[in-house]
């Protein structure tokens, strides 16, 4: 896109010179004959460039650098003068001009200025863009979900976002855990810092360290030169370690000093770097169960646990499928661009899915989402586009009651109590264990409620008693 300078000048050979020059080279141009007109332009307009003269009668160039300063910060302001005088020149640059030209100047070194300034201002859009995406994909309100458990996350998350405390998010695989945690970043104050991760069991220990702390030149055999470390990276941001429980127990020691002295020492090195940070960290396993069992400190533990956010897997929040099949379905025809989009899913299919127990939680959801996408012809997704896994998967029901062969004889009050407790369980978890709530999902009275689940001796709870 063609760059939109401003040429501010009170003399009209310069504006015309400067403009058609400008025209020669893509730019779109427009010229003001003075400051108080250029100071209305920039209020009215947005331009990639400002170039004005400093010495004009009335309204000068430093009238204009104000301008642009208040209503358009980011954009450069060229300032020329054919009076050049060091005082004027740093008090420019002070003010926040992008560069200072003496007139008269060389036109091929002048076009080198502009073309660097308008680069300039397009990162700057870029960067501003990007950090605005970001932020809007990691909206705790763009994570999916009507789930009671999910619920308890999204209020977490709006709690203890622009907080410092250290939090650890817990859930098995393909939860979302990592999505979390950026959401967490991205509702903070340290939004416009780094967000850097690393996945504690995928390298190897001495490669870990190097990666977490850096190195020093000569630390080891290929250290030719010093290494900045990933959490020396995020200076003042965000780190995040995801799979906490898998990292070598020397790591973990020298991951407590971080958490406890703000400081890390790279691998060779002996001086203490003080590091500003924020750590938040993931696991699928159980860190409670690995300190009683000495694989992982405790101290560690109590450090990282400061915050507790636990993600339900997604065979616990099967109400929230249909909303993810459907935000799926749109994400994945946007990215594969077929003719025909895929409007939704068929009954029958997203009754298989629910039946569906999804040990890959999030993940297989949004991959079985994206294969359907891709191979299904018509508008719906069928069973016919599923995997057979999980078209064949069997219905909760069928897995309560057992089937009738030989001449062995089946326990019919077991197999009805088993049902009745399953859909206790499922409406119980469904009323974040309201005994009142759940009771209304069964049509049931509350007294009769109440007795059922003292029958199977359920924990749930009533208003009032929380």
């Amino acid at each position: 896109m063609m760059s939109r300078i401003l040429v501010v000048d009170n003399e009209k050979s310069m504006r015309e010179m400067l403009s058609i020059a400008l025209k020669n080279e893509g730019y779109e141009v427009e010229t003001a004959r003075n400051g108080e007109m250029a100071v209305e332009m920039v209020e009215g307009s947005d331009y990639d460039v400002v170039i004005t003269d400093i010495n004009m009668p009335r309204s000068n160039g430093i009238d204009v650098l104000d301008a642009v300063n208040r209503v358009r910060p980011e954009t450069p302001v060229i300032m020329m003068t054919g009076y050049a005088s060091a005082e004027t020149a740093v008090e420019t640059m002070k003010k926040g001009a992008y560069d200072y030209i003496t007139k008269p100047f060389n036109m091929k070194d002048f076009m080198l200025v502009i073309r660097n300034a308008s680069e300039k201002k397009q990162l700057a859009e870029e960067n501003t863009y990007l950090k605005f995406a970001l932020k809007d994909k990691y909206q705790f309100g763009n994570i999916i979900g009507q789930n009671a458990g999910m619920k308890k996350v999204f209020e977490y998350i709006e709690k203890v976002s622009n907080s410092n405390a250290t939090v650890l998010i817990g859930g098995e695989s393909g939860t979302g855990k990592e999505l979390v945690a950026k959401a967490l970043h991205y509702n903070s104050s340290r939004k416009n810092y780094p967000f850097i991760s690393i996945n504690c069991g995928a390298l190897p220990e001495n490669l870990l360290e190097s990666e977490l702390f850096g190195h020093e030149k000569g630390a080891f055999t290929s250290a030719d030169s010093t290494k900045i470390g990933l959490m020396e990276a995020a200076h003042k941001g965000t780190f995040f370690l995801d799979e906490v429980y898998e990292a070598p127990h020397s790591t973990q020691v020298k991951l407590l000093r971080v958490l406890q002295e703000r400081e890390l020492t790279r691998v060779g090195g002996t001086k203490p770097i003080k590091v500003d940070l924020r750590i938040l960290a993931a696991t699928n396993r159980d860190l409670a169960e690995g300190v009683k069992q000495k694989v992982f400190r405790e101290d560690l533990y109590y450090r990282l646990k400061v915050i507790s956010i636990e993600i339900p897997p997604l065979r616990k929040r099967k109400e929230d499928i249909p909303l993810l099949v459907q935000h799926f379905i749109n994400k994945y025809n946007e990215q594969h661009d077929k003719e025909g989009k895929i409007q939704g899913i068929e009954p029958d299919a997203l009754k298989c899915m629910e039946n569906y127990e999804w040990p890959g939680n999030i993940r297989e959801l949004e991959n079985t989402i994206e294969r359907a996408v891709v191979l299904e012809p018509g508008g719906l997704i069928r069973v016919s586009s599923l995997p057979e896994e999980i078209f064949k998967a069997p219905s909760p029901a069928d897995n309560l009651i057992p089937a009738i062969e030989g001449e062995g004889p089946v326990d019919l009050e077991q197999t009805l109590d088993n049902i009745e407790k399953s859909m206790l369980l499922g409406a119980l978890s469904k009323t974040d264990g309201m005994i009142n709530k759940a009771a209304k999902l069964l049509n049931l009275s509350f007294r009769s409620m109440r007795y059922r689940v003292k029958k199977h001796n359920i924990n749930a709870k009533t208003e009032g008693n929380e």
